[in-house]
């Protein structure tokens, strides 16, 4: 025994963190971290506007010129929320972080995301509840567990 090394057959090179840029969301990607310096991964920091944000504007009966101008602002937003989150957790400066927006459902982008890049791992935070609610998980990260193609790793805040 003494003289065997450490076998870890599930070895991710690529990992994916949705966020919403909550402190659980953040707790997420600094656990990504510590895997990705551990496995040299890369990982894809993804964020979602959900299509709730395009709905609620058309329900105000706006020029269209003007929801895509509003869109078009949160991706701006998003991005630099994204590169917040890099610069704020990066502690090596050999990991790649890839930020990404995308817009539509969650967990639809999430999954699509996961299949694009060929994800071998999502890291996916479960909102802190208190009372009743601490035992449900948020429907998000229940509809990417029941449908990943690959591991998802929950973390609970």
């Amino acid at each position: 025994m003494e003289n065997q090394k450490e076998v870890f057959l599930f070895q991710p090179r690529k990992i994916l963190v949705p966020t919403d840029f909550s402190e659980d969301s953040n707790l997420a990607f600094r656990m990504a971290l510590s895997i990705a310096v551990k496995y040299q991964a890369r990982i894809f920091l993804l964020h979602v506007i959900s299509n709730t944000v395009q709905q609620s504007l058309a329900g105000y009966r706006l020029d269209q010129s003007i929801v895509d101008r509003v869109l078009n602002e949160s991706i701006v937003f998003s991005n630099e929320k994204l590169q917040e989150e890099i610069d704020k957790n990066q502690q090596s400066g050999n990991i790649k972080v890839i930020p990404d927006v995308r817009k539509g459902q969650p967990y639809e982008e999430i999954l699509k995301e996961a299949s694009e890049r060929k994800i071998d791992l999502i890291v996916i935070s479960s909102h802190g509840k208190t009372g009743l609610q601490k035992y449900f998980i948020g429907s998000v990260t229940e509809k990417v567990m029941k449908e990943a193609k690959c591991p998802v790793l929950l973390i609970r805040s």
